[in-house]
C-alpha cells in the first residue's frame, strides 16, 4: 500500500459521495499546476506528477531520470512534481476526476476499484493500450502484467513501478539462538512465537495504527489462501461466499489468536510502518510480514541494525488439510504509476516521457535503490543479495495471489485496514472483524 499497499490507505470520504462532491465541484480544465494538458494537440508546459510523501523512491527515480535518459523529454516537458499524503490519496484523485484535472502522471489509487472506476469514466488512460501505441509492450515483464491482469479483470491499468513479492523474513540469528528451524507449515510458525514469546523476545512486528492495520490484515488474507485456496477471496467478490462464512471466520480467529497471545508486541495498534519495520531492524522482534519493497531499507546500513546478511526470507507457510499451497505467492505491483487520459491523448510531449519511463525506470531504479521493478532491466547492473534473492524468487513463481482487500470496495478496504490493528491486539475476534468488513464491500 513507505511503500504501500503496505500503504493501501483510503480516505475517509466513500466513492460516491466524492464523485457528488466532485460533480458539484465544477469541470475546470486546469491542471493542478495550472498548465493546460493534452487532448487538443498541444503538448502541456510542464508534466504534472502526483507523488505520495510516503514513497521516495518513484519521485527520486523519476527526477534521476529527467537528468539523464530523459534529459530530451524533460527539456521538452519539464517534470513537475507535486505530493499528497497517502492516506488521503485516493479522495483527492476522485476530486481532480470529478473536475477533468488529473495530473499527466500520478501514484495510482490506493484501491484498485477505484483505478477501475476512474478508467470506468474515461479519466483513467489504460496504460497497457499506451504502451502498445507507443510500441513499447516488451518494456513489461510478464509477471507484472500477470498480476496486473489479476487485479483488473485482464486490463493492465497501471505501471508497474514497483513489482512486490510479499513473505514472512526472518532474523536469522534470532531463530538461531533460540534453536528455531525456519517454519514450513502454519503450526510450526506458531510454535515458533510461542517459543520466542516464553524467552522474551517479540515474534512480529507489524504495523496495527489506523490505516497501517494493513500490517496485520496481510496476515488474514495469507492464511484464507493457503487454507481455502487461491481463489477464495474472489469468491467473495463474485458472491460465491461471504467473509462472514465459517471457514472464513476460521483465518481472522486464528490472527486473533495471535493478538491475544502478545506475537504482535504489547501494543500494535499504536505502531505505524515506520515504527513496525524500525522495530525488525534494530533486531527486536523475530518475524515481520513484509514485501520486497522493504528491501532498499534491508540493505540500508543506516536503518539495518542487524545486517542485510541477517535478514532471511520464508514463504507464508501452509496450512494443515489446506488447499492452498506455499509456492502460490503473494505479489502486487506496489506504489503502481497511473497515466491520465486527458494528459496523454494528442500530447506528444507526455507520450514520449512515458516511452522514455517504460525504457529506463526499471534500470534506474534497480541501479540507484535497488527496487525491483515490473520493468525490464538493462544489462551490467549489480544487485544486492536480497534484491537478487527476489528477483529470483520472481523468476520461479509460477502463480501469484493477491492481499487481503485487493477486491474490496475503498470503504471496505478501510474498514479492514483500520479494524486490523484491533484484531492483531485480540481486541476483536475474528467473527466481529469480518461482520463490520463484510458489511462495509458494498459500500
Amino acid at each position: 500500500m513507505l511503500k504501500r499497499r503496505r500503504t493501501l490507505l483510503l480516505g475517509a470520504v466513500g466513492l460516491s459521495a466524492a464523485m457528488a462532491l466532485a460533480a458539484c465541484s465544477g469541470s475546470g480544465s486546469d491542471s493542478p499546476t495550472g498548465s493546460s494538458s493534452g487532448g487538443s494537440g498541444k503538448s502541456a508546459s510542464k508534466l504534472s506528477f502526483l507523488a505520495i510523501n510516503e514513497n521516495t523512491t518513484i519521485p527520486t527515480t523519476l527526477t534521476t531520470l529527467s537528468k539523464n535518459e530523459c534529459k530530451a523529454e524533460d527539456a521538452a516537458q519539464p517534470l513537475e512534481i507535486t505530493k499528497q499524503a497517502q492516506s488521503t490519496l485516493d479522495q483527492q484523485l476522485q476530486l481532480l476526476a470529478g473536475q477533468n484535472a488529473l495530473p499527466s502522471i500520478f501514484i495510482s489509487a490506493n484501491s484498485p476499484t477505484l483505478n477501475t472506476q476512474l478508467a470506468g469514466q474515461g479519466t483513467l488512460q489504460n496504460a497497457g493500450d499506451a504502451l502498445k501505441q507507443l510500441g513499447v509492450s516488451d518494456d513489461v515483464l510478464p509477471a507484472a502484467s500477470s498480476v496486473i491482469d489479476n487485479l483488473y479483470d485482464g486490463k493492465q491499468l497501471v505501471l508497474p513501478t514497483e513489482l512486490n513479492i510479499e513473505g514472512i523474513w526472518y532474523n536469522k540469528k534470532i531463530l538461531a539462538d533460540n534453536g528455531i528451524e525456519v517454519p514450513t507449515t502454519w503450526t510450526e510458525l506458531v510454535a515458533a512465537f510461542a517459543k520466542l514469546k516464553a524467552a522474551g523476545i517479540q515474534p512480529i512486528s507489524n504495523a496495527g495504527k489506523g490505516g497501517d492495520g494493513w500490517g496485520v490484515t496481510r496476515w488474514v488474507g495469507n492464511y484464507i489462501a493457503r487454507d481455502l485456496g487461491p481463489t477464495a477471496l474472489k469468491d467473495v467478490r463474485d458472491g460465491k461466499a461471504k467473509l462472514t462464512d465459517s471457514e472464513y471466520v476460521k483465518a481472522a480467529d486464528a490472527i486473533a489468536d495471535l493478538g491475544k497471545q502478545g506475537y504482535f508486541g504489547p501494543s500494535p495498534t499504536s505502531i505505524d510502518y515506520t515504527t513496525a519495520l524500525n522495530t525488525f531492524l534494530t533486531g527486536d522482534a523475530a518475524f515481520i510480514y513484509m514485501g520486497s519493497w522493504a528491501v532498499s531499507a534491508f540493505t540500508d546500513p543506516a536503518q539495518n541494525k542487524i545486517g542485510a546478511d541477517n535478514v532471511g526470507f520464508m514463504h507464508f507457510p501452509s496450512v494443515d488439510g489446506g488447499k492452498g499451497d506455499a509456492a502460490q505467492m503473494p505479489a502486487n505491483v506496489g506504489t503502481a504509476l497511473a497515466i491520465s487520459t486527458k494528459g496523454f491523448k494528442d500530447d506528444t510531449a507526455t507520450q514520449n516521457w512515458v516511452k522514455c519511463i517504460a525504457d529506463n525506470y526499471g534500470t534506474v531504479a534497480l541501479r540507484d535503490s535497488g527496487q525491483v521493478t515490473g520493468f525490464k532491466v538493462g544489462s551490467g547492473v549489480t544487485v544486492a543479495p536480497l534484491s537478487q534473492m527476489v528477483q529470483d524468487e520472481i523468476s520461479n513463481t509460477k502463480e501469484s495471489i493477491l492481499w487481503f482487500e485487493a477486491y474490496f470496495s475503498p470503504q471496505g478496504t478501510t474498514t479492514s485496514q483500520n479494524d486490523g490493528g484491533l484484531l492483531g491486539s485480540g481486541q476483536l475476534t475474528g467473527e466481529d472483524f469480518m461482520k463490520q468488513v463484510q458489511a462495509s464491500l458494498g459500500s
